[in-house]
C-alpha cells in the first residue's frame, strides 16, 4: 500500500510538472485561433452589406429591445453605449480588423481580448441572429483568451524567433494602453458591470506584469544574469491558465456532440431514419436543389446518414482517449459537416465545428501539413512571402511526447524554445 502510494505521488508530481512546465497542444492551440478567428472574418466580411439589418440600427431587434434585454440577463455588449451609426462603424471594423490579427497571430494577448469583445459585442446586440455555428464562436472567443494560442504559425512566434521575445516593440505596451483606457472608461461609468470589470481589469493587470517581468529579464540578461523568478512564475501560471482552457475547450466540444446526439436520440424522426429528409425539402436549406432532391430520392441513404449522424454524435466523447477510433471518426465528422456547408447552405456554422473539431487533431499530422504548406511557401515564385526570409525550420514536438491530444491533460508536443520563450 505504502509503494500504491508513493507511485500515486510521483505520477501526480509528473502530472503537476507537465501542466505547469510548459503549454501543452500548441499546434492545436494555433489551428482552433486561425479556425475561428478566420470563421468570424469571414462572416463579417460577407455580412458586410447586411451589416445595418443584422446588428446595426436597421435591424428588426431594435436599440431599445436590446437595451432592456441586456439590462435583464446583464450580457456584455459595447455597441450599447450609443445608438449613432459612427459607434456601430466603429465597433464592426474593429472586430474584422481583431479578427485579422487574430487569424494571423500579432499581438495576440491583446487581439484575443479585442476578438472576444467584438464577438459578444455583435451577437449580444442582436441574440435572434445566427445558425448554430454563433453559439460556438460565442464560447470559444472566451476560451481562446485564456490560451497561449501563438507559440506556433504566427507573427508573434515569427517575431520570437527573429528578435528574441514576442513583445518587442512599442505596439504592445500601446496596444494595451488603448485597452486599458476604455475598460476604465466602461468600468467608471458601469456600462460593463461588475462582472466584466473585473475581468477585464484581471487581464490588464496579467498583461502589465508580464509586460514588466519581461522588461526586466530583458535587462538582467544584458548584465549576464539568468532567468528572473518572476517571469518563470507567470510562465508556470501562464502554463497552467493554457492548459486549463485547453481542456475546456475540448470538453465543450465532447458536451456539443454529446447533448446534440441524446437529444437526436429521443426524436420519433430520428429514430425512424427520416430527420434528414425534411430540411432537404426546405427551399432555405436548398442552396442546391438539384442535388438535395437527388439525395432525398434514395430512403437508404437518407436512412443510413440520419442515423450514422446519431451514432457519430453519441459516440465521439467516449472515444476520444481511443487515438485510433477517434481520429476516424474525427475525420468523418469533418466531412460530414462539410457535407453540411454544401447540402444545407451552413457554411460557417460548419467552419465553426471544425475549427472546434481540430482540437483533438494528432500533432503529428498538424505538424505533417505545416511542414508542407512551409515547402509550398518557400518554393520559387511562391509570392512575396518567400522573397529575401531564410527558410525556417518548423518547431517539432518533443520525442518522448504522446502525439495524441487527449493522452494528457491536454494536447501535447511542445514548440520551439526560442518560439515559446517570448510568444503567447
Amino acid at each position: 500500500m505504502v509503494d500504491g502510494l508513493r507511485r500515486a505521488r510521483a505520477g501526480a508530481a509528473r502530472v503537476l510538472a507537465r501542466v505547469t512546465g510548459e503549454a501543452l497542444g500548441p499546434y492545436q492551440s494555433a489551428v482552433v485561433r486561425i479556425g475561428f478567428a478566420g470563421t468570424w472574418l469571414f462572416f463579417l466580411l460577407r455580412e458586410y452589406p447586411n451589416r445595418h439589418e443584422l446588428y446595426g440600427p436597421d435591424g428588426p431587434w431594435s436599440w431599445e429591445l436590446a437595451r432592456q434585454l441586456v439590462e435583464s440577463n446583464h450580457a456584455f455588449t459595447v455597441l450599447l453605449w450609443s445608438d449613432s451609426v459612427l459607434w456601430f462603424e466603429t465597433v464592426y471594423l474593429a472586430a474584422v480588423l481583431a479578427s485579422a490579427l487574430l487569424m494571423l497571430g500579432w499581438r495576440t494577448r491583446a487581439t484575443s481580448v479585442v476578438f472576444m469583445a467584438g464577438v459578444l459585442s455583435l451577437q449580444n446586440r442582436s441574440v435572434f441572429m445566427g445558425d448554430g455555428g454563433d453559439n460556438v464562436i460565442h464560447l470559444m472567443a472566451i476560451y481562446l483568451v485564456l490560451t497561449r494560442c501563438a507559440q506556433v504559425w504566427s507573427l508573434d512566434a515569427r517575431r520570437a524567433r527573429l528578435r528574441g521575445s514576442a513583445s518587442a516593440g512599442a505596439a504592445g505596451p500601446v496596444l494595451w494602453g488603448v485597452l486599458g483606457a476604455v475598460s476604465a472608461y466602461g468600468a467608471l461609468t458601469g456600462r460593463f458591470g461588475l462582472g466584466w470589470s473585473a475581468a477585464f481589469t484581471a487581464l490588464w493587470v496579467a498583461a502589465a506584469l508580464w509586460w514588466m517581468a519581461g522588461r526586466s529579464e530583458g535587462l538582467a540578461a544584458g548584465e549576464g544574469a539568468g532567468r528572473s523568478e518572476g517571469r518563470a512564475l507567470l510562465d508556470v501560471l501562464a502554463n497552467a491558465v493554457h492548459n486549463a482552457g485547453m481542456l475546456v475547450i475540448m470538453a465543450e466540444v465532447c458536451l456539443i456532440y454529446a447533448t446534440a446526439g441524446w437529444y437526436k436520440v429521443q426524436g420519433s424522426r430520428w429514430q425512424d431514419g427520416t430527420a434528414l429528409y425534411y430540411p432537404l425539402g426546405l427551399d432555405y436549406f436548398s442552396p442546391w436543389p438539384g442535388l438535395s432532391a437527388l439525395l432525398a430520392g434514395s430512403g437508404t441513404l437518407v436512412m443510413l446518414l440520419t442515423y450514422g449522424t446519431v451514432v457519430l454524435q453519441v459516440a465521439f466523447p467516449f472515444t476520444v482517449f481511443h487515438r485510433r477510433i477517434k481520429n476516424v471518426l474525427l475525420g468523418v465528422m469533418m466531412l460530414e459537416h462539410a457535407g453540411i456547408a454544401v447540402l444545407l447552405g451552413l457554411p460557417f456554422f460548419s467552419l465553426a465545428m471544425i475549427a472546434a473539431d481540430a482540437v483533438f487533431l494528432p500533432t503529428g499530422f498538424l505538424v505533417g501539413v505545416g511542414a508542407v504548406a512551409g515547402r509550398l511557401r518557400r518554393r520559387p515564385g511562391a509570392g512575396v512571402a518567400s522573397a529575401g526570409a531564410p527558410p525556417v525550420a518548423l518547431p517539432a514536438p518533443s520525442r518522448d511526447a504522446d502525439p495524441d491530444p487527449a493522452a494528457a491533460v491536454g494536447p501535447d508536443a511542445g514548440p520551439d524554445p526560442a518560439a515559446a520563450a517570448g510568444s503567447r
